[in-house]
């Protein structure tokens, strides 16, 4: 190997080689790049929490010197030390000292089975590519995310001044309703005002011209009056039903006598039609003697055929029907506007991009139950009997200051049997398609439920590494 150089030149390749085995028999394991500092070959060796300093060749000699076990990086001297893994070509991570040749392969790259006996294999590249590509496919994921939530942001803010839009339509509609409202009651009343004051003018009118109680036949037939009498619908009068029925004009308290009865039937105890007009009926149009009981007073009827009346009457009917149909138009407007207010008092996020849950629910099936998120709505759990439960209404957002809309609180459910009031706790997690995910229990009668969707997802700000030192 050395025949073709000369002697001097010999002896320096000789040093080389011999310096290059000592380095790398010196070499320290189980350290990272950035404390690598700490065990730059000298005569002496500072355990690094300062406490301590001793030989550097006691430095990995399998014996703990150092209190925080940093004198023994590569071996499991230390109870309290530990051991970088550096897994070039994946994620570098420190494991307990304890497990250094421990027989089990903790570091992908095998460096911690040194001087065992169990063949490690070195599995950082596979594990870094299969890493690599889950990380890539939740980038993508994403990036669709990040685009999706920007159109719902859009929509948001749209819907969003929309709804304004329509709340001051609204406003104006209800205001113009209003107004309506104030002239129709006032004409409703001034119509019906009208139609009391002709109809009292006409009955007063009646009972002035004609206070008689022949008034009140002249404008009835006999066949009417005919069958009032005939209460047994026999097509007959008899003297029992002209003595319930008819009386003394000065005296109806006073009841006939059954001769009076015959004398009005012309002698007879029973007429019909003919004879009775030819009898009765002429004395109950004389109206000197006898009248039928009640007939006292002018009828309302009568004063309601006056056409003026009538006219009247169909006026203020109208008004009535006018103010009725306005007042339901209000009442529909009134609750549009109550409802309107009531979505736009919700905190939708800083961009309003969650407005677009409103009004829309997701369930998932666990088991034999349908659960059911109706977002600033409710919860719901569904049992296979059908029975509903309420597991909590709409809260508040529950999130950190930093990430205020990521949690969603759902509170005051129904009561568990012996147990708390039902309160569910909604997590929103980034993805492609809005979806509830998962529901869990983690103590009684306490839900916590996921929902995947696109507004959930952040920007990004650093791909996670695939190792943090090589």
């Amino acid at each position: 190997m050395f025949t073709n150089c000369s002697l001097g030149h010999c002896h320096i390749i000789i040093a080389v080689v011999l310096w290059s085995i000592c380095v790398d028999s010196r070499k320290i394991r189980g350290i990272s790049l950035s404390y690598k500092r700490f065990y730059r070959e000298r005569k002496s060796f500072l355990c690094i929490d300062g406490s301590k300093m001793i030989p550097f060749d006691q430095v990995n000699d399998d014996y703990c010197d150092c209190v925080d076990g940093s004198d023994e990086p590569g071996t499991a001297a230390c109870p309290n030390g530990r051991f970088y893994c550096t897994n070039l070509g994946y994620r570098s991570h420190y494991i307990p000292s304890s497990r250094v040749n421990d027989g089990i392969c903790d570091c992908c790259d095998a460096s911690d089975e040194y001087r065992s006996q169990t063949p490690c294999q070195n599995t950082c590249r596979n594990l870094g590519q299969r890493e690599r590509a889950e990380v890539e496919g939740q980038m993508r994921v994403l990036g669709e995310g990040l685009r999706l939530k920007q159109q719902l942001i859009e929509e948001g803010v749209l819907t969003w001044r929309e709804k304004q839009a329509q709340l001051r339509d609204l406003q104006r509609v209800s205001d113009d309703l209003q107004t309506q409202l104030d002239d129709l009651r006032k004409e409703e009343a001034r119509r019906k005002e009208e139609a009391d004051a002709l109809r009292e003018r006409e009955i007063g009118a009646l009972e002035t011209a004609d206070n008689s109680p022949t008034s009140h036949y002249r404008t009835e037939s006999p066949i009417n009056v005919f069958k009032e009498l005939d209460s047994n619908r026999d097509g007959s009068i008899t003297v029992d039903e002209v003595q319930a029925k008819v009386s003394p004009v000065q005296d109806e308290e006073h009841a006939l006598s059954e001769d009076e009865a015959v004398a009005l039937l012309g002698g007879a105890h029973r007429v019909d039609l003919s004879r009775f007009e030819e009898t009765l009926w002429t004395s109950l149009r004389t109206g000197d003697t006898v009248t039928i009981k009640g007939r006292h007073g002018v009828p309302g009827s009568l004063a309601d055929e006056d056409p003026n009346i009538k006219a009247a009457v169909s006026a203020a009917e109208k008004a009535a029907a006018d103010l009725k149909r306005v007042e339901d138009a209000y009442e529909t407007v009134y609750m549009e506007i109550r409802d309107l207010r009531e979505k736009l008092s919700i905190d939708y996020g800083s961009e309003r991009e969650f407005l677009f849950l409103h009004n829309q629910c997701f369930q998932l099936k666990v088991h034999e139950y349908i659960y059911e998120l109706c977002p600033f709505s409710q919860v719901t759990q569904k049992s296979a009997s059908g029975e509903v439960v309420s597991l909590g209404k709409w809260g508040s957002w529950a999130g950190s200051p930093e990430k205020q809309y990521y949690q969603m609180r759902y509170e005051s459910g129904e009561p568990c049997w012996q147990g708390p009031t039902r309160n569910t706790m909604v997590m929103l997690i980034c993805g492609t398609e809005t979806a509830l995910r998962s529901v869990k229990e983690p103590s009684k009668c306490q839900y916590v439920m996921e929902l995947q969707t696109p507004v959930s997802c952040q920007p990004a700000l650093r791909q996670r590494g695939i190792h943090s030192e090589l």
